[in-house]
């Protein structure tokens, strides 16, 4: 096959690997395409198990999901790239602070679906510069199992978390993937039960005991899910455990051993906290409506949950915060027309500590 290289000497990757670099990327592998098919046949297995449940768009598109090639058979290679967010405070710094929500690390900045594309799309086209060839992006609202594809592209090895480690940057990357119809070489890939031994910090430090097993986690269980995916009332038996994780959580990443080689100056500063998103008031947060919601979190990817669910995120965490100057950011969603916001505003003010004036009038 013809390539042209960019500078003399220089081999088409390894060309890609210094574009991406300069795009943002702090991680760029090359893989077969179809590198990664055993992943699907877990997949099925984790569906089938009804591990996933209410985010019924996996089990949607599965067909395709299982591999790449299912979504373009003329797909010969992958390019998986990883870019960095590692944060330059410790993720749980804020669990004994119960009067502030607690925000994922990735989802402080900037939406990463649109920064990773953009830059996706860009790398697509120095390519086609380079060798006219057809190309696909993808980033994970797509179809695509990116962690396996980064795995075997050696980016890094899927933790017993099941998320992607990096030995250069810890838990904090987040992935895209060219699909190519070219050729490429694959790089080694690597071993996930190398590189975690014996350590099981990540599946211990789980709040909700979602971990059913190294590599394998129940989605119904996971904060992260709750607060983000599922779409109805939190089941009580997980609310206490949540704290004030109003948006995701970061514990199982952020307890790695491997993040202490992860550097914050990596980070793309697109994705550097916002200060409104850094450390949120709970009570500023239960007083938001929708144009205010939609105002706060705009080019967020918190947006796309809508009010309703970070309300009622909010509540449990003020519900379990013990603080009885919350009860008045709680009482006004006793009336909410949502009988979920209904719902768990009477649970709040119900908690240790947090009282309600009309429950002490009656």
């Amino acid at each position: 096959m013809y390539r042209r290289a960019v500078h003399k000497g220089q081999s088409l990757e390894e060309a890609i690997r210094a574009q991406a670099e300069r795009l943002g990327f702090a991680a760029c592998g090359f893989t077969r395409a179809d590198a990664a098919d055993r992943a699907g046949l877990d997949l099925r297995r984790w569906l089938e198990a009804g591990h996933h449940g209410t985010m019924g768009w996996m089990e949607a598109r599965a067909d395709h999901r299982v591999s790449p090639l299912a979504l373009w058979p003329e797909a010969k290679s992958a390019i998986p790239l990883g870019m960095s967010y590692a944060p330059a405070s410790d993720p749980l710094a804020l669990a004994g602070q119960p009067e502030v929500g607690r925000i994922s690390v990735y989802a402080q900045g900037g939406d990463y679906h649109k920064t990773v594309k953009k830059a996706l799309k860009a790398l697509a086209r120095f390519i086609v510069e380079q060798v006219p060839s057809e190309l696909k992006v993808f980033v994970d609202t797509a179809p695509v199992m990116e962690k396996p594809l980064a795995q075997a592209a050696g980016i890094g090895w899927q933790g017993k978390h099941t998320n992607l480690v990096s030995r250069e940057h810890g838990s904090w990357l987040f992935l895209g993937v060219i699909l190519t119809s070219l050729e490429l070489t694959p790089d080694a890939p690597a071993d996930h039960g190398q590189h975690c031994g014996s350590c099981t910090r990540c599946l211990d430090a789980c709040p909700t005991q979602a971990f059913i097993g190294p590599h394998r986690i129940d989605a119904r269980r996971c904060i992260s899910y709750l607060t983000i995916e599922h779409d109805g009332a939190i089941p009580v038996e997980f609310r206490t455990a949540m704290g004030n994780r109003i948006y995701g959580c970061d514990d199982c990443l952020a307890v790695c051993p491997w993040n202490r080689f992860a550097d914050a100056a990596a980070a793309n500063r697109a994705f550097l906290p916002r200060a409104e998103l850094a450390a949120p008031k709970l009570a500023d947060l239960l007083a938001l409506d929708d144009a205010a919601f939609r105002e706060m979190f705009a080019g967020s990817p918190i947006k796309r949950i809508g009010r309703a669910r970070m309300i009622r995120n909010c509540l449990i965490a003020a519900g379990n915060s013990g603080d009885s100057a919350l009860s008045a950011a709680i009482e006004p969603h006793l009336a909410d027309p949502d009988p979920v916001i209904a719902e768990a505003a009477e649970w709040a003010l119900a908690q240790p500590g947090v009282s309600s004036s009309r429950m002490q009038a009656a």
